[in-house]
């Protein structure tokens, strides 16, 4: 017996999330580990017997993937951006504060504002890197910049 796959999706997904998160302890990873056992569900060939022992299955793979990312190399080693910043050495504290608030920033803006300003990539660069339009990084390089300036504008207003 074979479901397809979006059927169990829709059906158990927040249940395979608790039970990594539970394990996990971290949401990123949960998110991933959820993924990884539908995918891994899609592309097997097994055969159940029914619903209940696909569950169960899915279930299994849950935590067997929790426990291997629990047990990971780079999971140990890992630590937070606000440790990581603090081994940086920056010249002036503003150059650091500079990169503290980029590193705050949402994911497309971040890397765009990282390409062009830490990277010395052109727009049309990054955009080939990216595969996106030189409009678009145009775009996100000016939201990016609005950002940093807003909260930017804020931290020196409060010293």
């Amino acid at each position: 017996m074979r479901l397809p796959t979006n059927q169990l999706v829709e059906k158990y997904k927040d249940n395979i999330f608790a039970i990594a998160f539970n394990i996990c302890k971290n949401p990123e990873d949960a998110e991933d580990i959820t993924q990884d056992t539908f995918v891994e569900y899609f592309s097997s060939r097994k055969d159940f017997k029914d619903e209940e022992h696909i569950r169960a299955w899915l279930i299994r793979v849950t935590i067997n993937k929790s426990k291997n990312i629990l047990k990971a190399f780079w999971r140990k080693r890992r630590f937070s951006l606000d440790d990581y910043i603090e081994t940086l050495t920056f010249e002036t504290p503003e150059s650091a504060c500079l990169f503290e608030n980029v590193m705050h920033l949402p994911d497309n803006y971040r890397i765009v504002i990282h390409l062009f300003y830490y990277e010395d990539y052109s727009v049309k660069e990054i955009a080939d890197i990216l595969k996106i339009s030189e409009s678009n990084v145009k775009a996100r390089l000016s939201r990016g910049r609005a950002m940093l300036k807003t909260t930017l504008k804020e931290v020196y207003e409060n010293d």
